[in-house]
């Protein structure tokens, strides 16, 4: 597959409500929302970055940094019910950000969602490495 990250952020705006996480050695921010509205700006010397702005937080992704993006279901730590993730990874494969399918009630998905996160999958592969992208 010869798509970019940019590519697959554009795909993720099908995917409805999400639970974005940011993970650092020091502190976890989770928000919810969903990827829609992106634009893009390219910082001399920091790389190029994918934005949103949505009520509540703003998102900023250094696209450059992100080398893999890995599909992954789990099990649910509160309740019974599977989890869906797209995990976005950097040069070191730590995981830079990830976004679960957001329920309403635990383990009722948006009908469509499930579906949707599994034709990306299938679209991309379980593990899929992007392709870097071009000047904005």
């Amino acid at each position: 597959m010869t798509a970019t990250l940019k590519d697959f952020l554009e795909a993720c705006q099908t995917l409805g409500l999400l639970r974005l996480i940011v993970t650092s050695h020091a502190a976890v921010l989770e928000a919810r929302g969903s990827i829609e509205k992106l634009f893009y700006a390219e910082l001399p010397g920091k790389g190029k970055y994918a934005n949103m702005h949505q009520e509540g937080f703003e998102f900023h992704l250094n696209m450059d940094k992100i080398t893999q993006v890995a599909f992954e279901e789990g099990e649910s730590k509160r309740g019974n019910f599977t989890t869906y993730a797209i995990r976005f990874l950097d040069d070191r494969r730590e995981v830079s950000l990830s976004l679960f399918l957001q329920w309403g009630k635990p383990g009722e998905y948006a009908p469509g969602q499930v579906e949707t996160w599994q034709a990306l999958r299938e679209q991309y592969g379980e593990t899929w490495h992007p392709h870097p992208v071009e000047v904005l």
